[in-house]
């Protein structure tokens, strides 16, 4: 994130989900997000066959979707809650000085769909870098190859 926040360090809201579980979201949401359209609905059985494009591909049992989805599902409640409404706050409707009741609706709004709900957002990653810069948080320091 290159915007420097809106928060300061001692007035920003702390949040249920650990910084580093949010941003390691964002890394993997970008990695969805970067899929292409699929150009071939029934690749080769055989990678070297269809020249690997299908890796590329946006397709329903993507393995990077379906790691996103079993990590968001694996959050607690309050955890997927703080997702969601990162996910609003970084569309640029709300200022930090909104997130309590950003989060709030968030919570009313929670069901059991939150993974498939978030995965089908787009711009996800971006939203969500967003709504952790306005409340003051980044993830440019972050080491998240370990988890």
């Amino acid at each position: 994130m290159t915007r420097r926040s809106e928060q300061t360090e001692a007035d920003r809201p702390e949040l249920t989900i650990p910084l580093e579980t949010a941003c390691f979201i964002i890394v993997k949401a970008r990695e969805f997000d970067a899929k292409d359209a699929v150009t071939d609905p029934d690749p080769a059985s055989d990678p070297t066959e269809d020249r690997q494009v299908a890796v590329l591909e946006d397709h329903d049992d993507d393995p990077a979707l379906e790691e996103m989805k079993a990590l968001i599902s694996a959050l607690t409640i309050d955890e997927q809650i703080d997702l969601v409404a990162l996910t609003w706050l970084g569309r640029g409707d709300n200022s930090a000085a909104d997130w309590e009741d950003v989060r709030a609706e968030a919570a009313d709004a929670r069901n059991d769909r939150t993974a498939d709900y978030l995965c089908g957002t787009p711009l996800l990653a971006d939203h969500l870098a967003n709504g952790l810069s306005v409340l003051g948080y980044s993830c440019e320091d972050m080491e998240l190859d370990h988890l």
